[in-house]
């Protein structure tokens, strides 16, 4: 697979609350992992919107599993995790694929049949699609962020320049 087709989404929405969870069923996924910072939460928030309860409760009627798997510490991932009730991996090493095939496991999922969401190509999106995950990229929560996550922003800026262009 092309290092740019490995940066590809499978999909892109505004928000994890523009994902159609009905349509990942149908297309026969089974769990979704999720990204802490940017994308369930704003960076370095400890803040528990009840939008975001109600939508992990929205994926659990959905028959959906959920898990958290987040390069940020495991402290804060598991402080985040415990209040929502949910399973997760902190000091993922994404794109490394050890924590999605975990989560994976843990469900008893073959990766195919598990989504990854986040809000970045070089970490998200190349995790889930090297081990060969359905990807769904958001757009970032908030500007403020890691410097080292702006920086890599800068160069996701043409990545997705250039996917759109292909794509069109």
């Amino acid at each position: 697979m092309s290092a740019l087709k490995l940066l590809k989404p499978n999909q892109m929405v505004d928000s994890i609350y523009h994902i159609d969870l009905q349509q990942l069923k149908q297309q026969g996924i089974k769990a979704i992992i999720a990204d802490l910072d940017n994308t369930l939460v704003p960076w370095r928030s400890s803040e528990v919107q009840e939008k975001l309860v109600d939508w992990i409760n929205t994926v659990r009627d959905a028959d959906l599993k959920i898990a958290i798997v987040s390069n940020n510490t495991s402290a804060r991932v598991e402080a985040m995790s415990s209040q929502l009730g949910v399973i997760a991996l902190g000091g993922a090493i994404k794109p490394r694929r050890g924590a999605f095939r975990s989560i994976a496991a843990q469900f008893n999922l073959y990766p195919k049949e598990v989504a990854v969401v986040g809000d970045q190509l070089f970490t998200d999106i190349l995790g889930g699609n090297r081990t060969g995950m359905h990807t769904i990229l958001v757009t970032p929560m908030s500007t403020h962020e890691f410097i080292g996550t702006k920086i890599v922003r800068q160069i996701e800026k043409v990545f997705l320049r250039n996917l759109n262009n292909k794509s069109t």
